[in-house]
């Protein structure tokens, strides 16, 4: 198992986020639409990949942390599902003062952009004693529902004692490595840990968007999407994370 000499309090993490894009998409279809989805995702699966990875970066500084996609190049796609779905897409920027509870995610829905300011997610974490090493240092795994119903894995590493992780996941006693939505079919995996003094304004929250909290731009989808039955609902959950 890997040794590390000292805690590492800044720095940046390199996380792939993947996606099961054959399951999500799957979950989909339903015998209201199966007639015009199902040669969508019959032609999705013969031409793609079932794996689609994302690339972003944490970047930390003591009770601080930004979480950025890494915007890569992609060929257009003209298929419904590459288009349409927001799991396969990364929609967030996340800033996390760990120090006084604030979160602030510049999120796109869409077209639009929203900027939500609220109170860290709270997440009722159950440490349990199984371990693993991820991008060279030892983690211990944990689990927690959130959202009332979606189930999370996740590893987290108390030699970064920062208590933070990808996207709006955190409230561990040490750095998250790996998380996994194992019903919901994506993942974040660390793949590089960097110790390096980080500038205080290399870690600031994003600025730009509609600014609302969590329970507004909820109550805005929802009503945005209320006709679109249960692949509203699938729509909501996946932007809501």
């Amino acid at each position: 198992m890997a040794q590390n000499a000292h805690f590492t309090t800044a720095g940046t993490v390199e996380y792939e986020r993947r996606v099961n894009m054959f399951a999500l998409f799957k979950k989909q279809i339903n015998k209201d639409n199966e007639m015009w989805l199902q040669p969508a995702y019959d032609s999705y699966i013969k031409n793609n990949p079932q794996f689609k990875t994302l690339k972003s970066v944490l970047t930390f500084s003591k009770d601080k942390a930004i979480f950025n996609p890494v915007v890569e190049d992609a060929a257009p796609s003209n298929n419904y599902f590459s288009n349409s779905t927001p799991g396969g897409q990364q929609n967030n920027t996340t800033y996390t003062d760990l120090g006084t509870g604030l979160s602030v995610t510049q999120k796109k829905v869409f077209e639009e952009l929203f900027l939500i300011k609220d109170s860290t997610r709270k997440i009722n974490w159950k440490i349990t004693d199984e371990k693993r090493e991820i991008a060279g240092y030892n983690c211990r795994r944990a689990n927690a529902l959130i959202m009332d119903s979606v189930y999370v894995v996740a590893f987290y590493c108390d030699d970064i004692p920062v208590s933070a992780g990808p996207e709006s996941f955190s409230g561990l006693p040490g750095m998250i490595l790996q998380v996994a939505l194992p019903h919901d079919n994506i993942s974040w995996l660390a793949t590089k840990v960097t110790d390096i003094a980080i500038p205080e304004n290399k870690v600031t929250p994003p600025a730009k968007g509609k600014v609302v909290n969590n329970k507004e731009l909820k109550a805005k989808l929802d009503e945005a999407m209320s006709d679109w039955g249960p692949e509203g609902k699938s729509y909501v959950k996946l932007l809501m994370l």
